[in-house]
């Protein structure tokens, strides 16, 4: 079998082992430490706009942790993009709350402004207005946040940015992360950069950061014996995982660029074949990171035969999340929609997007796609 071409592989800068032996050499090995600050301090630095960062397990630990510090409880309701992947309507119910999803548009694929606006009102009319807005940047693709945060400064409801997949992905030149009330980011092991596993809480509101890094550390109140007056949880980041992250930071635009590269190749290989279209970023506005390149076909089988045929030489696909409302755990929640993001699931399809892809590999890529389409065309 030929070597194994994968999705989004981890890639190291070169540092990160830097961070991780002053880590054992001045015996930080535990949940906190010198490198989980500094790491905080190169999200804080390279976000800009006021932020503040608490480091944490994982992007899942930061959303709970946000809707916690929002209040939401039993009984409420969260509206959430429907398009995305389960950790970002999971929280709503670790916390009793229903989840409300909305369609996507067709631009971005993140959160349709006018189906949000729609369901708003809504269930403001039943009664019901929600505690919260969950919008997902698909992909590393902006959502249209200027309408967005329209909408939500009108009824007053808080934004919490999912920006997991959007680490230097910029709207109108502010970096993603850095609009909603709260935000989340992920450093998972197929993320643009990674801590192995990890994420973070951002959030301009100082008060509401320290609290996130109070629960996520057990809630354990200042007195000499253990004491605890919350819930709390064990949320907090490792140093040494930390320490990855710092090193992971150098190297951060590179890895941008590199995957804008991946796109761009990509892009100029299917040019000429019309039954292959990429997610474009819709104007200037719009700068995606290119977590992962995104092919829409004509159809479902259409996908499945590509998709097939990468996997039998070995080459690492993923169809686009399918959405929640999909979901047989979601079945009963509300939802709001056109059928957009069940469209975009049947025929897009997520190619390899690595930062450490060779053109030997990417040329394979080309040549397996092309090969699967080929056979519907013949």
């Amino acid at each position: 079998m030929r070597s194994k071409i994968w999705l989004s592989s981890p890639h190291m800068g070169g540092s990160e082992l830097k961070y991780i032996n002053e880590a054992f050499e001045t015996n930080w090995i535990a949940p906190l430490g010198p490198n989980v600050d500094g790491f905080e301090k190169d999200l804080e630095a390279f976000l800009g706009h006021g932020v503040y960062a608490a480091a944490l397990s994982s992007g899942t630990a930061a959303l709970h942790l946000a809707l916690i510090i929002l209040g939401v409880q039993q009984g409420d309701e969260v509206i959430c993009q429907s398009m995305t992947f389960s950790a970002s309507a999971n929280p709503i119910v670790y916390q009793g709350a229903t989840p409300v999803f909305v369609d996507s548009e067709p631009d971005t694929m993140n959160i349709s402004p006018s189906l949000l606006e729609e369901a708003i009102q809504d269930r403001i009319a039943r009664g019901k207005k929600p505690k919260a807005i969950i919008v997902v940047h698909l992909y590393g693709m902006p959502a249209k946040m200027q309408e967005i945060m329209e909408i939500a400064d009108k009824y007053e409801i808080p934004v919490v940015e999912d920006a997991a997949e959007a680490l230097g992905s910029k709207y109108k030149g502010q970096e993603l992360g850095t609009f909603g009330k709260m935000s989340i980011l992920s450093f998972n092991g197929n993320k643009i950069i990674t801590t192995s596993g990890g994420g973070a809480l951002v959030s301009r509101n100082q008060e509401w950061v320290e609290k996130a890094r109070f629960l996520a550390t057990q809630a354990r109140d200042k007195a000499p014996h253990y004491q605890h007056s919350n819930i709390g949880y064990n949320y907090r980041l490792s140093n040494i995982c930390a320490g990855i992250g710092r090193g992971q930071m150098e190297v951060l635009p590179d890895r941008v660029a590199q995957r804008r590269k991946v796109f761009e190749f990509y892009k100029a290989a299917f040019s000429k074949i019309n039954e292959i279209q990429l997610a474009e970023e819709p104007d200037s506005d719009y700068f995606c990171n290119r977590w992962l390149t995104t092919m829409f076909v004509s159809d479902y089988n259409t996908r499945e035969e590509i998709r097939l045929n990468l996997e039998k030489d070995n080459i690492e696909s993923r169809p686009l999340w399918k959405p929640m409302h999909l979901q047989p755990v979601f079945a009963d929640a509300p939802f709001y929609g056109d059928g957009t993001s069940e469209k975009l699931f049947e025929k897009g399809l997520c190619l390899p997007s690595g930062s450490n892809l060779t053109d030997d590999e990417l040329n394979r890529v080309v040549e397996k796609v092309k090969e699967g389409i080929s056979t519907l065309l013949t």
